[in-house]
């Protein structure tokens, strides 16, 4: 790993610089792609991880049968790359429904809903557009997030949106199993309970005649296991075309597996037994690890037994007391933070790794994009 961002360390003209290795990157899209095929179902990765256009186009070059975003300001620049596109997250506000009800006028338009007001909005913006916007109900399966809190319940307002044809159309079920963090061997009992509260709601609504064509759950942590919910019929993985210390020491792929990384400069290391670099909460996020939280803010390549354990705005503080390498000033190192989705979103450009090595400049399109 150290090696795939070397040569990047050594040429980029500033730091901190975020680098996404693409040979890496291209590896990880296919690699789910092919698992996805081979159990029939559907891929529709979230745009969240990368939010870039360039990214999405791998994606659906690799197999990807639509998008998923979580706001307005995303869905509009992902429909230039795709024309099937699904906003993972309530939209309440006419400053919303209004812009999502003009944009399925270009193209197909999912919502996931949990609410009788999030779906009357939506109606009532479809409706002054004359467009039909396409709608999954939320159904928590454990979570605790979002999500209508029964198989009846969704039931009950699925029977409100099959009222309101043709601005809104019934397409199926949306589910997330964000609280499936267990190692994939132990995943199986929480993913077949989880498939036992669809194959309830998916009984109830066949009973009346209601639509499940789509059932759209997944996650990176349970992508590889998506086979074990048997009633569904896609995925939305967003993390895996990066990977991240989340993953990684969660046991969900490997540190080769990881394609992005933050290149920074130690700036100092007047305080015995400790380096600064020019990364802090501003570059790294203040997120901790999700399954070992006393790890630190990331994984230092160049010297794995440090810890990086302190961030104030612009500055990492590394501990070296365990390391029996020490840093100079100057020099260049590379970190995986935990959680690169906010990472990224931090960035207005990040730097392309080709597989020779040389380094292109790549806009991060939906940078900011919070409505």
């Amino acid at each position: 790993m150290v090696t795939t961002f070397a040569a990047a360390a050594g040429t980029l003209p500033a730091t901190p610089a975020l680098v996404i290795d693409l040979p890496t990157v291209e590896r990880n899209l296919r690699r789910l792609a092919d698992d996805v095929r081979r159990h029939h179902l559907s891929l529709r990765p979230h745009t969240k991880t990368h939010k870039s256009r360039r990214m999405a186009r791998l994606q659906m070059v690799a197999g990807a049968s639509g998008l998923t975003v979580a706001k307005v300001g995303e869905a509009e620049v992902m429909a230039d790359e795709c024309s099937d596109i699904l906003v993972a997250y309530p939209a309440i506000d006419p400053a919303r429904t209004q812009r999502l009800a003009q944009l399925a006028g270009r193209c197909i338009i999912r919502v996931a809903v949990d609410s009788v007001e999030g779906v009357t909005s939506l109606a009532t913006a479809a409706r002054q557009t004359g467009t039909t916007i396409g709608i999954l109900v939320d159904l928590d399966v454990g979570f605790r997030r979002t999500g209508v809190q029964s198989p009846q319940a969704a039931l009950e307002l699925a029977q409100i949106v099959s009222k309101l044809e043709p601005a809104l159309r019934l397409d199926g079920i949306f589910f997330y199993p964000g609280h499936v963090w267990s190692p994939a061997a132990e995943q199986h009992e929480e993913l077949r309970r989880i498939d036992a509260v669809l194959a309830e709601t998916i009984d109830l609504w066949k009973q009346l005649g209601l639509s499940t064509g789509i059932v759209s759950g997944g996650s990176t942590p349970s992508a590889y296991q998506s086979d074990l919910i048997s009633s569904q019929t896609e995925i939305r993985p967003g993390t895996y075309i990066y990977n991240d210390m989340n993953t990684v020491r969660a046991g969900f792929c490997n540190l080769e597996d990881v394609a992005a990384a933050i290149v920074c400069t130690v700036v100092s290391t007047a305080v015995p037994g400790k380096a600064v670099i020019d990364a802090g909460t501003k570059t790294l996020t203040s997120d901790r690890n999700a399954r070992v939280p006393e790890s630190g803010y990331g994984c230092i390549l160049e010297y794995p037994e440090a810890s990086l354990t302190r961030l104030s705005e612009e500055h990492g503080e590394i501990d070296l007391s365990n390391s029996p390498n020490k840093t100079h000033v100057g020099e260049r190192v590379t970190v995986i933070p935990n959680h690169i989705c906010p990472c990224v979103n931090l960035q207005d450009r990040v730097w392309l790794q080709h597989a020779n090595g040389d380094l292109e400049s790549l806009n991060v399109d939906t940078r900011g994009m919070l409505s």
